[in-house]
């Protein structure tokens, strides 16, 4: 996946998207721990747990799905998003997160369309995610990238969670994997 510009704090750096490596995982935590943190008073201690993680469940989440890390050059991973292919032309995204000081400049629709596209690439046509009411920020970014609510709304840890969903297109091409930005 290539190495787009993305406006930062201090200028304008190279960010690359990458597939995660093991090794990235210290770095994943950091970057969900900080960018979930000023919304730890509107979770629930069990939600706010299982948002950022900790060192044995991400790497079960490695394990089960594939991470996707925006990495800056000097400051290492600045942002992250999870996918998975669900099954029946479905995929999901999960624990999408950008380090504070890179909010706003790119780097979370950098790592919607490389995760969209590798969904695609695996053959889904469909993609949903969960978002908590206090992420009002998320939502309307999920929003102007084609995400609509679905209406489904489940309990997470005694919060509600909200599903939305948006429509890839039809089949999955050859392109749709491609390191282009």
């Amino acid at each position: 996946m290539s190495g787009d510009r993305a406006e930062a704090a201090g200028g304008v750096r190279s960010i690359a998207i990458r597939r995660a490596e093991s090794g990235d995982l210290p770095a994943v935590l950091d970057c969900l721990a900080t960018a979930f943190e000023p919304y730890r008073a509107l979770y629930t201690p069990a939600a706010f747990e299982d948002t950022v993680l900790s060192a044995g469940t991400a790497a079960r989440r490695m394990r089960e799905m594939t991470i996707l890390v925006a990495v800056d050059p000097t400051e290492g991973v600045v942002g992250t998003i999870a996918i998975a292919a669900a099954g029946a032309g479905e995929g999901h995204v999960r624990g999408m997160a950008v380090r504070p000081r890179h909010q706003g400049a790119g780097v979370a629709a950098r790592l919607l369309r490389a995760a969209e596209r590798e969904l695609k690439s695996l053959g889904c046509s469909r993609v949903t995610l969960d978002t908590t009411r206090p992420l009002e920020r998320a939502i309307r970014f999920y929003t102007r990238h084609g995400y609509r609510a679905t209406g489904v709304v489940r309990d997470f840890f005694g919060m509600p969670l909200f599903e939305y969903a948006k429509d890839l297109g039809g089949e999955a091409s050859p392109e749709a994997g491609s390191n282009e930005g």
